[in-house]
């Protein structure tokens, strides 16, 4: 007979068993499957995630911006300002790259983190006249999917960002009160009431949070809601400033 915490323990032998095999097997690229002593190979990195680094991007969201040299507001977020101020990301989230974040959202290849973490970092750094969060706050996930998935992938990621920034990790910072359906599964004019009350701010970080320029950390940013949910409870909670740093930004839809 099968107890309430049955599938916890099915997702962590499932995550020790993922873990091990790619512990024991020899190094290859994650993507390209070459013979690489790093997790992405020279190549690949330079095809497929550097480029993206350069690309122009609205300051705000960090849209593509097409036929621009420098960074400035989309129109989407000329016409609807939303409740962060700033977007820094990675990559674009396409083909191949995304089968990266897919090994470790889904794949429970932990090991990828502080690679994402390391590209995050380069990305805030070309960041000109930019200044760091004082906090990073993980996007939390419901207590069913944690259960489920057996870890926090934005926690994964932020643990070692916040290494590299020197910056302090508030995981518990953020609370999510309710389950939502995966924004993924969600039709898009569906997706900002998916997400309507989902969060709110631990009651004894309130006073951490007055004035307070926060970094909220993900892995995806794809139609902004779920950050931009997050991001005005911060504002609610007292904060001035909210920042998104995502590892990959999908395409506009």
């Amino acid at each position: 007979m099968r107890t309430a915490a049955q599938p916890r323990l099915d997702a962590a032998w499932q995550a020790l068993y993922r873990w091990l095999g790619a512990t024991l097997l020899p190094a290859q690229c994650a993507l390209c499957g070459a013979g690489c002593p790093e997790l992405l190979c020279p190549p690949c990195r330079a095809q497929y995630l550097e480029p993206g680094q350069a690309r122009p991007r609205c300051r705000q969201c960090a849209n593509p911006l097409a036929g621009i040299d420098v960074a400035q507001l989309c129109g989407r977020c000329l016409r609807q300002r939303p409740a962060y101020d700033a977007t820094v990301t990675a990559f674009d989230y396409a083909p191949p790259a995304d089968q990266l974040l897919l090994q470790l959202k889904f794949g429970a290849r932990l090991a990828l983190a502080p690679l994402f973490a390391q590209l995050l970092h380069v990305a805030i750094q070309q960041q000109a006249a930019w200044n760091l969060p004082q906090l990073l706050c993980p996007v939390p996930l419901g207590p069913a999917r944690l259960a489920q998935r057996g870890f926090n992938q934005a926690l994964e990621i932020a643990r070692p960002l916040a290494r590299l920034l020197d910056v302090p990790l508030q995981p518990r910072l953020a609370l999510r009160l309710r389950e939502t359906r995966a924004q993924s599964g969600v039709a898009p004019q569906e997706r900002q009431a998916n997400l309507a009350r989902a969060f709110a701010i631990a009651p004894e970080y309130g006073v951490l949070l007055q004035g307070c320029h926060v970094g909220i950390v993900d892995d995806v940013m794809s139609s902004g809601h779920t950050v931009n949910a997050l991001a005005a409870a911060c504002k609610s909670a007292g904060a001035a400033r909210v920042s998104i740093l995502a590892v990959a930004r999908t395409p506009p839809h």
